[in-house]
C-alpha cells in the first residue's frame, strides 16, 4: 500500500470534494475557524462532524433559496423557524455554535404577492436569539422587484441595528455589486455594517475601497477556487476580507474554509492573515449584532447528545453518530 502524500506536495486537487487524502489537516492542526456563510440545512450530520474535526467552532447559516420556489408564506415561516430551532440544535450536537441571518432571498423576491406576505413575518424572526444579520438579500436577475425588497430589508436592518449580508448576482456581477453598495449607502447604512458576499477578482477592489466587508465563497470548479483566494489575500491583505464555504445543495464543500487555510499556509500566507480571513473578521463584522460572544464557542464544545429538540434526537438506536467512513461495514 502506498504511503500518504507529503504535506508539502498538497495541490488544489487534493483539497477538492471526494478526495480521500486528508493530509491537509496537519497544516491546520490547532487552528480554529468561523464559517460565516454555510447552508447546513443542505448538509448531513457527517458534514457537521467533519467540520468540527477540522476546527470549525462556529458558523452562520443565511436564509436562502432552497432549489425550488416555495408556494406559501407558511413554508417561509417553517424554514425560518428551523434556522433558529432545529438546525441550531443539530449544530450544537457536534460542538459548533450556530448563528443565522434571516431575509427574503433575491430569487423569490420576484414573486411579489408572496414577497409581501414574507415581509410581514420577517420582524417576527430578525430579533430572535442567534440572528446576527438580515440576509442573504440583494440581487439575482437585478429586477425591479428584487430592488424593491432589497431596499425594504435594508430599512429593516437599520431599524434592528443588524448587519446586512448581501448576495451579489452570478450574472453581470460587477454591475450588481456596485448597485448593491450604491443602494446601501443611499439608505444610510455604514459600509462596515454590510457584508458583500460572493466576490471575485473583478469586484474585490471596489468593495474594499468603499469600506465594505468583502466575503468570498470558495466553490469547487466555479466562482472562487482556493488557489485564486490565496492570490487575493496576497494582493489585498486580510483587512475586511473573509471566506466561506456556502456548502449549499449544489456541488460544494463544507470544509472549504479549513482547506483554504491549509493552502494559504502552504503558500506562505502568514498565520495572522489566515486567522483574520478564516475567523476574526467574521466575528468582528457580524458581532456588531451584539449576538456573538467567543466564550460561547468553548461552551458549545460541551456536547450532550442525549438532549432532544421537540422530541427528536440526532442519535439512532442510541448509538453515537461517528463512524469509520473508510469501512465497507456499517455497524
Amino acid at each position: 500500500m502506498c504511503c500518504s502524500k507529503n504535506i508539502n506536495d498538497i495541490t488544489e486537487q487534493d483539497l477538492r470534494p471526494g478526495t480521500t487524502d486528508n493530509s491537509y489537516m496537519e497544516k491546520i492542526r490547532g487552528m480554529i475557524f468561523f464559517d460565516p456563510h454555510v447552508h447546513m440545512t443542505s448538509r448531513t450530520t457527517d458534514d457537521y462532524q467533519a467540520m468540527a474535526d477540522a476546527g470549525v467552532v462556529a458558523l452562520i447559516e443565511p436564509a436562502f433559496w432552497l432549489g425550488q420556489p416555495r408556494t406559501g408564506v407558511d413554508t417561509f415561516r417553517d424554514y425560518y423557524s428551523s434556522l433558529i430551532g432545529w438546525e441550531r440544535f443539530r449544530s450544537s450536537q457536534f460542538g459548533i455554535k450556530h448563528y443565522c441571518t434571516i431575509g427574503l432571498n433575491s430569487r423569490e423576491a420576484n414573486n411579489e404577492p408572496l414577497a409581501e406576505q414574507v415581509m410581514e413575518i420577517l420582524p417576527l424572526f430578525i430579533y430572535k436569539e442567534g440572528v446576527v444579520g438580515v440576509g442573504e438579500i440583494g440581487f439575482d436577475d437585478q429586477t425591479a422587484a428584487e430592488e424593491k425588497y432589497y431596499r425594504l430589508q435594508l430599512e429593516l436592518a437599520k431599524e434592528a441595528n443588524l448587519p446586512v449580508q448581501i448576495h451579489t448576482p452570478h450574472r453581470d456581477k460587477k454591475k450588481g455589486t456596485t448597485r448593491s453598495m450604491d443602494i446601501a449607502i443611499e439608505h444610510g447604512l455604514d459600509p462596515q455594517m454590510v457584508i458583500v458576499d460572493h466576490n471575485n477578482e473583478e469586484t474585490v477592489k471596489e468593495v474594499l475601497d468603499r469600506g465594505f466587508w468583502a466575503a468570498f465563497t470558495i466553490y469547487p470548479f466555479t466562482k472562487m477556487g482556493n488557489e485564486r483566494m490565496v492570490e487575493v489575500v496576497r494582493q489585498y491583505g486580510s483587512k475586511n476580507i473573509m471566506i466561506n464555504s456556502a456548502a449549499d445543495w449544489g456541488i460544494s464543500d463544507p470544509l472549504a474554509v479549513p482547506k483554504t487555510a491549509a493552502l494559504m499556509k502552504q503558500q506562505g500566507i502568514s498565520d495572522e492573515d489566515i486567522r483574520m480571513v478564516t475567523y476574526q473578521n467574521a466575528i468582528t463584522a457580524f458581532g456588531q449584532s451584539g449576538q456573538i460572544d467567543e466564550a460561547d464557542f468553548a461552551a458549545a464544545q460541551q456536547i450532550d447528545q442525549t438532549q432532544k429538540f421537540s422530541g427528536n434526537t440526532i442519535l439512532r438506536g442510541g448509538q453515537h453518530p461517528r463512524m469509520d467512513k473508510n469501512s465497507i461495514v456499517i455497524k
